[in-house]
């Protein structure tokens, strides 16, 4: 969905003729580079954090154990920072390579060496735009917990013996949780594609600022007014 996501921002950005209906080209081809021929990069990514979390799991399974507590925390402490750094990096590297069709690796490094050298690792840094989304989706999920709510109270009888296996006795509290969790989960992911378009647009707004300029000029100017005031030192467009 990430890769996907970015291939139809990065072709409403350089060519918007064609991702100019709801199902475009630019959707469908996208989809299927993402599917096919970047798929192999893809799971690579993915794989890197798995073999990270498989390590941390024999690292907690180590905790039971008394000796070398102190080894096992500086361990786990150590592949915590590695997961977090490797998830960071694929949040960026998907992105190029939706874009680009890069490799993992070419695309991890084309896109660090893009921050680097305009200055704006400062700015991704304070990227508050997934802990936004995050909040989003919880109150989403609020409202639609309160609709479970008010199902289970309107109608008698409907969660009864439903919560016994996962220990919530209460209908209605049955009904929001369930009602909380369908629309957190839900509106999570709706979120995340909000979350890689806003991702996908940093990163072309870094690299190639005049094409947006030509190809969106009104959106250019308000987004260069708001970059400019927001990061003067670094918006130097």
């Amino acid at each position: 969905m990430h890769v996907t996501s970015a291939g139809v921002i990065g072709t409403w950005w350089f060519d918007p003729s064609e991702a100019s209906s709801c199902w475009s080209s630019a959707l469908t081809d996208s989809f299927r580079r993402a599917t096919t021929y970047s798929f192999g990069s893809i799971c690579f990514g993915s794989l890197l954090v798995a073999v990270v979390q498989a390590l941390r799991a024999m690292n907690e399974h180590a905790r039971s154990q008394e000796e070398f507590q102190m080894l096992v925390c500086l361990i786990d402490c150590l592949l915590g920072c590695i997961q977090g750094f490797i998830e960071y990096l694929n949040k960026w590297a998907y992105i190029y390579v939706g874009l680009y069709g890069y490799g993992y690796v070419d695309a991890g490094r084309n896109v660090w060496t893009l921050f680097q050298t305009k200055g704006w690792t400062t700015i991704i840094t304070d990227n508050l735009i997934d802990n936004v989304l995050f909040m989003i989706s919880v109150v989403i999920g609020l409202a639609t917990g309160i609709v479970g709510l008010v199902i289970a109270v309107s109608n008698d009888g409907i969660f009864d013996g439903a919560g016994v296996e996962v220990g919530v006795e209460d209908p209605t509290v049955l009904g929001f949780i369930l009602g909380f969790f369908t629309g957190l989960i839900m509106s999570n992911i709706l979120m995340s594609v909000v979350g890689s378009a806003v991702n996908t647009v940093i990163v072309c707004f870094a690299e190639s600022p005049n094409e947006f300029q030509t190809n969106h000029p009104k959106l250019s100017d308000e987004m260069r007014g708001a970059w400019r005031k927001a990061y003067p030192e670094e918006c130097k467009y």
